[in-house]
């Protein structure tokens, strides 16, 4: 398109009065802001003896977690979709043939690189069976690298650990479909 078409149409700047080129109240407003925070009510958490509580836990996102089904197994169904959607690429499954009949696969390793994930929750949004979460546990360390690969077991006992306090936040979703049920 060029400048001298007359689809365009070209706007003038608008004129500034006295006040808006001093930018007195955007001045204003600005230590307006700063002498309510400075005087306001103050939000320092002495961690770790006292610990930090979201105001919305259920859109944070912290420490993975695999999720069980209703007989206890991992829910997950090794269709690397998570693998797959995941920009950092810290996740790695390896598929093996299910000893269960509702299934083909099931995840014999599933591992996540914690220090490489950046935390978008694409993995989450992957799932199609809402096999793995974010939970809203912040408070993650670890002394070597090796400790921050979260393998398996660990990610379940992530789930053992947070299913009271943060139940599956997708409910209805159906389980996997069976062999018997074909293609």
């Amino acid at each position: 398109m060029k400048p001298d078409d007359p689809r365009v149409r070209w706007i003038d700047e608008p004129e500034l009065g006295p006040l808006g080129r001093v930018y007195v109240p955007l001045a204003t407003e600005g230590l307006a802001t700063t002498l309510r925070h400075l005087f306001g009510r103050k939000k320092t958490v002495q961690s770790p003896e006292e610990r930090y509580v979201s105001p919305a836990p259920l859109i944070y996102r912290g420490v993975h977690r695999l999720n069980r089904d209703s007989q206890g197994r991992v829910k997950c169904v090794a269709c690397f979709l998570c693998a797959t959607a995941c920009p950092a690429h810290c996740i790695d499954i390896v598929a093996a043939e299910s000893p269960w009949p509702d299934r083909d696969k099931y995840p014999e390793s599933f591992t996540i690189d914690e220090l490489r994930c950046i935390y978008c929750g694409m993995c989450e949004e992957a799932c199609p069976v809402d096999a793995i979460e974010l939970t809203s546990l912040y408070d993650l360390s670890g002394k070597s690298r090796e400790e921050m690969i979260f393998d398996k077991e660990k990610l379940l006992a992530v789930y053992d650990m947070t299913k009271d306090a943060e139940p599956m936040r997708t409910a209805g979703v159906p389980e996997p479909r069976r062999k018997e049920d074909g293609p």
